[in-house]
């Protein structure tokens, strides 16, 4: 395989198949507790363990990578994801679903650090915005379809039937990953030069970078975590400002690619990525002052749009020796405001009464993000 497109495909499945499994317990949460006897408490617990991994081995993920190559990484990800999914759906116990999940998401750390340097080793300097807003754009597919099909599929067989159908996709991914993927031309392909810890203005430039990716997922999980209650204060029934909220992620299939598309076409990534965080502000105003559906679709047709530029970042700032930790650095970020932020938000709403305090949050985060963004740019341009 030497297209870069063909290897962004299996990229593209491998990650897919991590949302998918990372959405298996959020689609049929109902079946988790009936089975197991635990309550929306528990169930949220199990929902966040598959991210928390990812503040550990985020950063030695990329270590271990320069280690023993790439490829071979990332597929021993998927076979502890598989292994987690096997725990999960043979598990009896609570317990067991735990283990089974701290498994699955300690594999998907690995795939999401790695898998993303792997697309920069592709597509640096080409059409890179474009590539990354198509791999980013697996995340919110692998949720869609998981919220498509997973219902139907436990309808008809029940919850190991459904667990089983996240295992076969995973198992997918590491077939593919392991017959027909190859490193890069230009890519060293196994073990990278020791020395390779980003420095200086690399180094700050990714800690900037890994924030503003942070702070404009934490503005996103403000919609999904906290939008179906922010409507139903607003007079929406529950199914309805379900259904509304989610709807920002299918439109987010569609923006998030076309976040980078356009940033390459224009050759102003950056710009589409500025633009993309105001009018995603917008909307959060927006949906204060009168809440409906247009509003939503006008969110979820924005929202995405600064993704790709984002995740399009790492690989300006870091030479490819430094691409490995630099990622894992990055990350580590990530996971680190994905654990701070809901939780703040929700600690705020509770405390003012009002769940519309997370959409205020969001608005802040956005701007917060959009100020790293302009500080990333002189540095950059300080450096060269």
């Amino acid at each position: 395989m030497t297209s870069p497109w063909a290897a962004l495909a299996v990229l593209f499945t491998a990650r897919l198949a991590m949302a998918f499994q990372y959405q298996v317990v959020a689609s049929l949460g109902p079946l988790f507790m009936d089975r197991h006897g635990t309550n929306l408490a528990d169930l949220g617990i199990l929902i966040s363990l598959y991210l928390l991994p990812g503040l550990v081995f985020a950063l030695p993920g990329g270590g271990i990578a320069q280690r023993f190559g790439d490829r071979r990484v990332v597929a021993s990800g998927l076979v502890v994801m598989v292994l987690g999914g096997l725990i999960m759906w043979q598990g009896q116990s609570w317990s067991l679903q735990i283990l089974g999940r701290l498994l699955a998401g300690t594999g998907g750390v690995l795939l999401n650090v790695i898998m993303t340097k792997m697309v920069a080793d592709w597509f640096a300097g080409r059409n890179l915005a474009t590539a990354m807003g198509i791999f980013v754009n697996s995340w919110p597919a692998g949720i869609a379809l998981a919220l498509l099909l997973l219902p139907l599929i436990a309808q008809a067989g029940g919850l190991n039937a459904a667990l089983a159908t996240s295992m076969v996709l995973c198992i997918a991914g590491l077939a593919l990953m392991t017959l027909a993927y190859r490193d890069p031309p230009a890519s060293p392909g196994g073990t990278m030069p020791s020395g390779s810890w980003p420095r200086n203005s690399a180094l700050t430039g990714i800690l900037i970078a890994g924030c503003v990716w942070g702070l404009y997922n934490g503005a996103l999980a403000m919609v999904f975590a906290f939008g179906p209650a922010f409507l139903v204060e607003r007079g929406a029934a529950l199914t309805q400002a379900s259904g509304i909220s989610s709807l920002v992620l299918w439109l987010a299939v569609v923006s998030v690619p076309a976040g980078g598309l356009i940033g390459d076409r224009i050759r102003r990534p950056n710009a589409v990525l500025l633009a993309g965080l105001a009018g995603f502000a917008v909307t959060f105003a927006l949906a204060l002052l009168a809440p409906s559906l247009p509003v939503f679709i006008l969110m979820g047709l924005i929202c995405g749009l600064p993704a790709g530029p984002i995740m399009a970042l790492p690989g300006r700032v870091l030479r490819p020796e430094t691409r490995a930790l630099g990622m894992g650095i990055f990350f580590t970020l990530y996971y680190f405001w994905m654990a701070v932020l809901p939780a703040l938000s929700g600690a705020l709403s509770e405390q003012v009464g009002s769940a519309a305090v997370a959409f205020q949050l969001g608005i802040l985060l956005l701007a917060l993000a959009a100020l790293g963004t302009l500080g990333l740019t002189r540095h950059r341009a300080q450096a060269a």
